[in-house]
């Protein structure tokens, strides 16, 4: 049985009359990468900073490695690598300045600050600026720096406020084969607004909204809770569109039909199945041959993340969303 390394029960924060963290439990074990979603303002940032010590939570508890963060936040803080929200750093320092204030921070000799260090910057590729202002880097040099901090001690658990937020696509590639790496000997929470990064790096995600779970499973489970799961869609000439459709009404199975205009010339029509679990692909296939469409592109959905999020989220929180 996997070790749980972050345990949380009942979790609240208040500010003033205003509850951005309402009674949140869950658990994560080493080896887990749990994805943190929710609309801006549904409480997101404020759990992880009382899981990191830097807000007292108004009422619930929290353990990470089994110490509490109401009694031993030193050692809890030990045992956390920690990306904030924006990767503040100190900006006249440069890079390998500032890693090796945090060495020194964290207790570090300098022979063991030497191969911490060195670990932190191959890891996330930050050779090249490494003596450059941290004032003068891009956005996504900047996160890096602050994804080096983070795992610069090599701590058990790590939590992430959007980690490849600035990245360019192969920077959040390589971002996301750290986080899988790093994974198997560690317990991961990544707050992301990134749904792909779900799907390609999370073991689990939670999404809450206004301050509580309101979904918690594998990102398969998720996509399965999606209309578009196991639905069919066909892109197909703008002339074709109706007799197809009403072909697609005659399949034992089929359910709904939607209808999107591509361009001028093609429409994608989806056709999804009177019962989630329905398989339609094969029996689609089997029509349109019979029947010789002139089908474009055929494939079966396995559903759509954002489409979820959507429906188990309210719009962000508007004023009260400086609180995320």
């Amino acid at each position: 049985m996997s070790q749980v390394l972050i345990e949380v029960e009942h979790l609240r924060k208040s500010f003033g009359g205003f509850r951005a963290v309402d009674g949140l439990s869950f658990s994560v074990s080493k080896g887990e990468v749990l994805g943190f979603l929710g609309p801006n303002g549904a409480g997101k940032s404020t759990t992880m900073k009382m899981l990191t010590g830097f807000l007292t939570p108004s009422a619930g508890r929290a353990r990470i490695c089994g110490a509490e963060i109401s009694d031993d936040l030193l050692e809890v803080r030990e045992n956390i690598g920690y990306l904030p929200e924006g990767a503040p750093a100190y900006g006249d320092m440069t890079p390998g300045q500032f890693l090796r204030f945090i060495a020194q921070v964290r207790g570090y000799e300098k022979q063991a600050a030497n191969k911490a260090i060195a670990d932190a910057v191959a890891k996330t590729q930050l050779q090249s600026v490494l003596d450059q202002p941290i004032d003068t880097l891009s956005k996504g040099f900047k996160r890096r720096v602050g994804i080096a901090q983070a795992i610069l001690h090599n701590p058990p658990v790590l939590i992430m406020d959007e980690p490849t937020d600035g990245l360019d696509p192969n920077q959040k590639f390589a971002v996301r084969r750290l986080i899988t790496a790093m994974a198997k000997e560690k317990a991961i929470i990544i707050s992301t607004h990134i749904l792909e990064e779900v799907e390609a790096v999370c073991t689990r995600a939670l999404i809450i909204d206004q301050g509580r779970i309101v979904a918690d499973g594998t990102p398969a489970e998720l996509i399965a809770r999606s209309r578009y799961h196991n639905a069919v869609t066909l892109e197909v000439a703008t002339g074709d569109a109706d007799l197809i459709r009403q072909g697609l009404k005659e399949i034992e199975g089929a359910g709904d039909i939607s209808e999107v205009a591509m361009n001028a010339a093609s429409k994608r029509i989806t056709v999804f199945p009177k019962d989630p679990e329905t398989l339609l692909i094969d029996d689609v296939a089997i029509v349109s041959t019979e029947k010789h469409w002139p089908i474009k592109s055929l494939y079966a959905e396995a559903g759509r993340l954002d489409e979820v999020f959507r429906s188990l989220t309210t719009s962000d929180a508007g004023e009260q969303g400086a609180v995320s």
